[in-house]
Parts: C-alpha cells; structure tokens; sequence
C-alpha cells in the first residue's frame, strides 16, 4: 500500500548519488539513486524494517529514526519538517484548507499604502485572491488573478515573463508540496495536482522530485514588455487573521534599474488611473 511517506521516502532515496554519503558508485548501477539496503545500512536500521517504511506497512518511526533519514537523504529544515509531518500527522485538518478567499479590508488598505513594494494576497493553493496597484502594473492580466501554478505551467508566455523559469517553476512546486504538507485529503490541492499532472510533462517531473521549500531567498527575475528585465526580492508572511492566506511581497534593490524601473511603472499606473 503506497502511502505519502513511503512516496516521499522512495523519491528523494532515488535523487542521492552513492558519491554523495561516500559510497562507491559502481559501473553497473541499475538503481537511480540509493539502494534500500544502502539507506537502511547508513540510517543504522534494518532492511526489512525501512522497506516496510517505503512499503507502507510501517507507518510510525521514531525520531531517532527520522533524524537519520533526514541526514542519509540529506534533507534539508523544510524537507526535514515534511517528513516529520509524514510520518506523524495531525490529528485534525490544518487550517491551511479552509475555502474561504475573503481578504480583510485592513490587509488591503495596508497593500494599497505601498507605493514601493509590489504585494498580493496568495493562499495556499498559489491562488492570487488580491493584489495592489504595483503588483498589477508589473504582471498586468497575467498575474493579477488566477493560479500562479496554472499561470506557469499552462500559459504558454511564462517562459518568456520569468527570466529562469526551471528555477521559478521548481520553488513553486516544492511551495505546494510543503503546502500539501501531511494534508493529503484537501480537494482542492489534490484536484489542481491531477490537473496540472495530467496537462504538463514539466509539472509531473518537479512534482515527482518531492522537493519541498517554505522559504526561498534569491531574486524573482521577470521580463516586462515595457521596462525590460526586473529583480525582484520576494518575502511573504502569514495572515494570522486568515489561516492559509499568505501576503507575498516584492521590491528593487535601492538604486537598482530595478528601481527606476518600477518609478516607470508606477507613474504609468497612476496615469491610466486618472
């Protein structure tokens, strides 16, 4: 019986080379990855025990069990925090599922008062539920709504808008992997995770990979039609008011062309405004 830690187990065993715990390659390796028994010896368990663990069959490690998993398949805090949340999951559905898409009035007054700070309200699905007037100005009809996993995946001009998209498309991914979190019974992320499988070869092979990210640190690189390149620095922070809602915030390095480029921005959005 498969189960989501065995599958989480099994695909992150299949994406660490030999050479990386210190094992001896081989010329004639039919197995991508680890083999169980090479998992099992490093993690100091038993074969048996930890094919029960990719099987299904056993469901409940212990910590000290975890912990050396986490360090053979060196996992990182997130994907360390995934597997824990596997293996023990909670009693209850998170919050995170709740269906409602109301933004708080006071958390959109607050957006509207950042001229300089491009923001948007996201749940937990990457859904975009609201956003302020330079978040709109720099995505326009193409980010300003919807799905930004549909968006990347299924419009054909995301690869032209993100500058790296393989890097982009690999952090949302693991976003909605670590979202997906031990709460594999929500609809509505299984029901985008069947449709973005079944229209997009890309999407299959990331989420596959079972990477997880909750926190990423490097720029958003997009390409706007009119002011060209922009780098953006990304943050985003919980809405204690609203669980799984998330506000997602961009902006320029000072005195970057970034910068310029977004004053550019703001002063057409202001003049189409009026």
């Amino acid at each position: 019986m498969r189960t989501p830690l065995g599958d989480f187990l099994r695909a992150r065993r299949q994406i660490v080379s030999p050479g990386q715990v210190g094992l001896p390659s081989g010329a004639h390796r039919r197995t991508p990855g680890l083999r169980r028994e090479e998992v099992a010896f490093l993690a100091k368990v038993s074969t048996d025990y930890y094919t029960k663990l990719e099987q299904g069959i056993e469901r409940r490690p212990s910590d000290q069990v975890l912990d050396a998993l986490a360090r053979v398949l060196r996992l990182d805090g997130d994907a360390t925090g995934h597997l824990r949340a596997l293996a023990h999951p909670p009693q209850s559905r998170s919050e995170a599922a709740d269906p409602d898409h109301d933004v708080n009035p006071q958390v959109l007054r607050l957006m509207d008062q950042w001229h300089d700070v491009a923001a948007a309200v996201v749940n937990h699905r990457t859904d975009v539920l609201a956003c302020n007037a330079l978040w709109d100005a720099i995505t326009g009809d193409f980010g300003r709504t919807g799905n930004l996993l549909r968006i990347l995946f299924l419009d054909p001009r995301a690869r032209e808008r993100w500058v790296e998209w393989d890097t982009e498309a690999g952090a949302m991914v693991a976003h909605l992997r670590a979202s997906l979190g031990a709460n594999h019974d929500d609809p509505s992320l299984n029901a985008l995770v069947a449709e973005l499988s079944e229209a997009s070869e890309d999407f299959r092979r990331m989420w596959g990979r079972h990477d997880v990210r909750l926190k990423r640190r490097d720029p958003v690189l997009l390409r706007h039609h009119l002011v060209g390149d922009l780098t953006l620095w990304h943050e985003s922070f919980p809405i204690d008011s609203a669980p799984g809602q998330r506000l997602w915030t961009a902006q320029a390095e000072p005195g970057s062309p970034t910068e310029v480029a977004l004053g550019v921005l703001r002063t057409l959005a202001h003049a189409k405004a009026g």
